[in-house]
């Protein structure tokens, strides 16, 4: 007989995750251990010029490991951005994928690990969820390293890859499990160089991670701990690091608030904020973390009622006492959004009236199912109406 408990789950996460300050100087040896051609996938032309890239560059060096030039990638990878990176990497004759950068160069590095293998030379479209073939990944992805550079997406720890198109209006996945990264290796002091926009950005996108993973109802008792976890340290350091970029100890706490929140929703999804905000980078061109900001007390308000017990503990967290209130912590979020300078409504991101049906109808997508609650299309639209 089987017994519900909440202690039967299952956990994926990156094979091996290395931590820590200044330990990007390890990856030489750590990438010698998954291959020897390496395509390399790279977030900014800038950070190749910093000076943080000279230890990269020299670590690599010491290593009989050849590295293709890089596949720079400055925003969220487009359908062609993926199909064409696939052929210059098995044109290198690629065995290991490095991805440095943010989520939207990680995301590429996954892609194109998943897809080199592959017997047929599809485009990643056929590949999404939702759209074209929805073909299987049959063959397993070559082995990847993924190195994060901002503090946000937890792509570092994630079993997926968003691709966007601007021409057929969707922003999807390409999931599987076996797209877990060999090696996550996180270097806080990296994120230093990141610009304040991107910083608030990206943490305002790991704190939601956090709260939506933590309220999700595929949720299980390991994926909110660490979820819970990762609130209270990213709550407690985005406003250091906003005030003060080379503060050492909120850098780390905003890197591991980020992994954090990377395993948690791979493993119990995300909510409305999430779906929304995926929604708004379709419809208008809405940055993600920024759309994360602004829905997330637009989301907790939604989901007040049958989700009050959970905000109350994400409140105590909030706050170090052993009681909390859903609505102080919805306060709570705006606050911190407001002292940020944060925008608080839709339109004032430019977001027109006319396009809330629209993102309505395309926020159905694997985020929204996480939701502690259903929300039909018709409500979605009243409340983007009320708040817009």
């Amino acid at each position: 007989m089987n017994i519900p408990t909440p202690f039967a789950l299952d956990l994926l996460t990156p094979k091996r995750i290395v931590f820590g300050w200044g330990r990007r100087r390890e990856l030489g040896d750590l990438l010698a251990s998954l291959g020897t051609r390496c395509f390399l996938v790279i977030g900014s032309r800038t950070l190749l010029q910093h000076s943080s890239f000279d230890s990269i560059r020299n670590t690599l060096g010491n290593t009989d490991i050849t590295v293709s030039p890089p596949e720079l990638i400055n925003r969220e990878p487009i359908v062609a951005d993926v199909d064409q990176a696939v052929q210059r990497a098995r044109e290198w004759k690629a065995d290991v994928i490095l991805g440095i950068g943010g989520g939207a160069a990680l995301d590429l590095a996954k892609a194109i690990a998943a897809l080199i293998p592959q017997t047929t030379t599809a485009s990643v479209s056929d590949y999404l969820e939702g759209v074209g073939r929805e073909l299987s990944l049959t063959k397993h992805p070559l082995p990847t390293l993924l190195m994060p550079t901002t503090a946000g997406t937890g792509s570092e720890a994630t079993k997926n890859a968003v691709i966007s198109s601007p021409h057929a209006q969707f922003k999807k996945s390409l999931r599987a499990e076996t797209m877990l990264t060999e090696i996550a290796l996180v270097d806080p002091e990296l994120t230093i160089t990141t610009s304040p926009n991107v910083t608030l950005h990206s943490g305002m996108d790991a704190l939601t991670q956090c709260v939506e993973s933590y309220l999700s109802c595929r949720a299980n008792v390991l994926t909110r701990s660490l979820a819970l976890e990762g609130f209270r340290h990213a709550w407690a350091a985005l406003p250091v690091v906003m005030q003060d970029p080379e503060a050492r100890t909120a850098r780390e706490q905003m890197s591991y608030a980020a992994l954090l929140s990377g395993i948690s929703l791979a493993n119990s999804g995300l909510g409305m904020a999430h779906g929304v905000a995926a929604a708004l980078g379709i419809h208008a061109s809405i940055p993600h973390g920024l759309a994360c900001a602004v829905m997330l007390p637009i989301a907790l308000q939604a989901n007040l009622e049958c989700a009050r017990d959970d905000l109350n503990r994400l409140d105590a967290a909030r706050t170090n006492f052993h009681t909390g209130s859903a609505e102080s912590l919805i306060e709570a979020v705006i606050t911190l959004s407001r002292s940020m300078g944060l925008p608080e409504h839709l339109r004032d991101m430019g977001v027109n009236q006319d396009q809330l049906a629209a993102i309505a109808a395309s926020s159905g997508g694997n985020s929204m199912r996480g939701n502690p609650r259903e929300i039909k299309d018709a409500e979605l639209r009243d409340i983007l109406n009320r708040v817009w």
